[in-house]
């Protein structure tokens, strides 16, 4: 058997991905307050990177839209591809991919001293200054929440309690649930404390006592119980109910109550709108978390008859090259390799969370066309919308439109939203329109608001008064979409008095 050596030619498609695709992903996947982050880590790690909003007293050295423009006639200059971010990874990406890797290999020769020229006489970039109104006054924003653990050691170190008291005290409140309850046991507690039962006991009455009313308790009887107690309705027929009968007040069953307690209805109806004053989660009124407010991407502003879609940079960082490090380049240095290297980092950064708002702009002006009626009337003519719907618009695949409506909020002359919150399934219509999901929830909700409180509808009912206004529905989807309104079931909506 011979062997030898051979050379033949296979032609074949290979899918790559290049750590600037992969960057420029998940960008566009990242939430407004993630980007930021990200933005302000890469600028730690890479020197070239400034913030031109910060200290900077030429404004116009800040990489703008025009700058983008200038590079790129740059890189066709010298015969450069540039990247295209937004079909990476797809099936319909294969070739740009390919494209994107030869980019990658020319991009070795750039010019980056005309690229930095241009730079540097570019305009200053633009940023969109939000409208105030919706948000927080100063003074809201200066202060931080009290914890109900901060209320609780604050009341302690008023009461007298010995050092041994004030360790098993202490161990009480750092055990507590937000809702003020303590669910691990007192034996536990005692024993990690190192003191007797009995003693742990007698200090969690006291803890007890503290505000809110009810902090404490092991359970939602005995948070009741202490409430009752406080505000002096301690009488048998409260104490009866809350110790044997809670089940049947979720349920309204007064008439059960009555008759086990030998009480006339009348006598339980009084006892339970006592009962009704009580809070059931009294620690969920002191709260540590701060407030998360929401800064939309994208704005959609209505003038005259017009819809025009901009996107919000305020906030973000203003990236601009750092002077220090282009002069350092075109003097020719021996750190020349080691700036164009950080360059051409920085350069794909700045491109990709470029490419990124704009994407973010394309996908908005596809939602505003599909649904218009929505801007101009409101929730109730809310369309059917599917991602692929989007995607076939702007031609994109569907995967990138759902990272693009990830986690991205639009304000609108109806409000702030969520991108998904526009691509809802679609429920039948007798007429042979389709409705959208969101749409049949506001009706829902509009059903229930107008309902008689001492006789709600059922879902049955819903489903009824639905089909009237030719929406055909089953039970079980009015169940579901009711249950996601967080409305209760119409035996526990009920009103007894």
């Amino acid at each position: 058997m011979s062997m030898e050596i051979k050379q033949h030619l296979r032609l074949s498609q290979q899918l790559v991905m290049t750590p600037q695709l992969q960057q420029a992903i998940k960008l566009l996947q990242l939430s407004r307050m993630e980007l930021v982050d990200v933005v302000r880590e890469e600028m730690l790690e890479n020197p070239i990177l400034e913030d031109g909003g910060e200290n900077a007293p030429d404004a116009a050295k800040a990489l703008d839209a025009k700058t983008v423009e200038s590079a790129s006639d740059a890189e066709r200059a010298g015969e450069t591809e540039l990247p295209v971010v937004e079909v990476a990874a797809e099936a319909q990406g294969t070739q740009e991919v390919q494209a994107e890797s030869r980019a990658d290999g020319a991009v070795a020769d750039f010019d980056w001293e005309g690229y930095l020229e241009n730079q540097a006489q570019s305009a200053p970039m633009p940023s969109y200054k939000s409208n105030n109104e919706d948000m927080p006054s100063l003074e809201a924003t200066l202060t931080r929440g009290t914890s109900l653990f901060d209320h609780l050691e604050w009341q302690l170190k008023l009461g007298h309690f010995t050092h041994e008291e004030d360790g098993i005290a202490m161990l009480i409140i750092g055990n507590l649930t937000q809702e003020g309850y303590l669910q691990e046991p007192i034996e536990d507690l005692a024993e990690e404390a190192g003191v007797d039962v009995e003693l742990a006991e007698a200090v969690l009455r006291r803890v007890q006592e503290f505000d809110p009313v009810g902090v404490a308790a092991r359970t939602l009887k005995e948070c009741l119980l202490i409430q009752a107690r406080h505000f002096g309705h301690d009488d048998e027929v409260l104490v009866a109910m809350i110790e044997r009968h809670l089940p049947n007040l979720e349920k309204k069953n007064f008439t059960a109550i009555a008759k086990d307690l030998n009480q006339p209805v009348e006598e339980i109806y009084e006892a339970a709108k006592v009962l009704r004053e009580f809070d059931p989660k009294p620690g969920r009124q002191y709260t540590a978390e701060e407030p998360t407010y929401i800064t939309p991407d994208v704005f959609i502003h209505k003038v005259g008859d017009k819809y025009f879609v901009v996107a919000n940079d305020d906030g973000l960082p203003k990236l601009k090259i750092s002077d220090f490090y282009r002069t350092a380049l075109v003097g020719g240095t021996k750190a020349k390799e080691y700036i164009q290297e950080k360059l051409r980092s920085a350069q794909w950064l700045i491109r990709s969370i470029q490419q990124r708002q704009r994407t973010i702009v394309r996908v908005t002006e596809s939602i505003l066309k599909f649904q218009r009626d929505f801007f101009e009337k409101g929730t109730a003519h809310l369309k059917p919308l599917i991602l692929r719907d989007v995607a076939d618009d702007i031609g994109m695949h569907e995967s990138t439109v759902s990272r693009v409506t990830t986690n991205k909020y639009v304000h609108t002359p109806q409000g702030i939203f969520e991108l998904k919150y526009f691509f809802n399934s679609g429920i039948s219509r007798t007429d042979g329109d389709d409705l959208a999901s969101e749409a049949v929830k506001l009706k829902i909700k509009q059903i229930i608001s107008t309902e008689s409180p001492k006789n709600p509808h059922s879902d049955q009912k819903i489903v009824e008064l639905l089909r009237d206004q030719n929406i055909e529905i089953a039970r079980r989807t009015v169940a579901k979409y009711r249950e996601q309104l967080r409305i209760l079931s119409s035996s526990k909506r009920r009103e007894m008095f």
